[in-house]
């Protein structure tokens, strides 16, 4: 792992379109060679994207490791570049809403594309934030993992360890530090409802809903794009959601996933189509992710 991060500062002084060339090359054999997240991902395709045929979502699956290669390669750009150099390579659109953020707690609320973490550089440049974080198992990666997420708002306070519940975000929101919150996972039948994903049943936290009621707070969700030509990334803040969650956590629910798809189709591609969505089932519902056959 020391091997792998040093290469990873190393190729960090490349110009981006070299470095996102050599991404892509690794998520086109990637795709080749692992066989299973290549399977989930055409499975949740399959799913989500029925009306496609099969070698569009195939397409798409490719793109989705390339993509995902590449975010991996560029977060040494985001880890040890210098502000003048991110600034120059991450749009905002409009801005980031740092005011909105300060006068009453909010959730960034920030989908599973592949360069996510471009996202929490564009709001902790800007002022402080919080998040959730789980620990790695390798203790080199994970202290380069936590350096790059508090480089520009240090407070330890800021990583909020996933085992610590709910109290340490609900004082961070109300003491005026956002939570960067990543919503689309599937973390099993705890704290989550089956609400349509695409039109499938999907278990999806209810946390977003709960924290924004406990807080009197505001959702106000955050995406980010790769920039065409390797020139960079985008990271798009919508303004905050209107009558959220309401007093049905179920609606707020499927009303956030709707969101969610609805970006998803302006990027299919860029989109974590290899995370299993879909593992935790309704009852009585069967699995969708079975090995494919040898």
């Amino acid at each position: 792992m020391r091997a792998m991060l040093a290469l990873m500062w190393l190729l960090h002084w490349l110009p981006l379109p070299i470095l996102g060339r050599i991404g892509k090359a690794i998520g086109s054999l990637l795709f080749i060679l692992l066989r299973r997240r290549r399977h989930i991902a055409l499975t949740n395709l399959r799913l989500c994207l029925p009306e496609l045929g099969d070698q569009e979502r195939l397409q798409i699956a490719r793109a989705h490791f390339q993509g995902y290669a590449r975010s991996v390669l560029e977060r040494g750009i985001l880890w040890w570049a210098s502000p003048e150099r991110l600034r120059k390579l991450i749009q905002i659109v409009p801005a980031v809403p740092t005011a909105a953020a300060a006068a009453r707690p909010t959730i960034f609320l920030c989908p599973h594309f592949v360069c996510l973490e471009v996202a929490g550089v564009a709001i902790t440049m800007a002022g402080p934030a919080c998040s959730m974080y789980t620990p790695q198992h390798n203790r080199v990666f994970d202290e380069a993992l936590r350096r790059g997420r508090l480089r520009f708002t240090p407070d330890e306070r800021n990583l909020i360890a996933r085992r610590a519940g709910i109290k340490p975000i609900i004082r961070a929101m109300r003491d005026g530090r956002p939570f960067l919150m990543l919503p689309d996972m599937d973390f099993g039948h705890r704290e989550s409802v089956f609400v349509p994903f695409f039109g499938v049943p999907a278990a999806t936290l209810t946390a977003p809903a709960r924290l924004t009621m406990a807080t009197d707070g505001q959702v106000i969700p955050v995406v980010t794009r790769f920039l065409p030509n390797y020139e960079g990334w985008q990271v798009i803040f919508y303004p905050p959601w209107d009558d959220y969650p309401g007093t049905d956590v179920d609606a707020a629910t499927a009303r956030m996933n709707a969101f969610i798809e609805a970006r998803i189709l302006e990027a299919p591609s860029e989109y974590f189509w290899s995370h299993k969505r879909f593992k935790t089932r309704p009852e009585g519902m069967a699995g969708v992710y079975d090995s494919p056959a040898d």
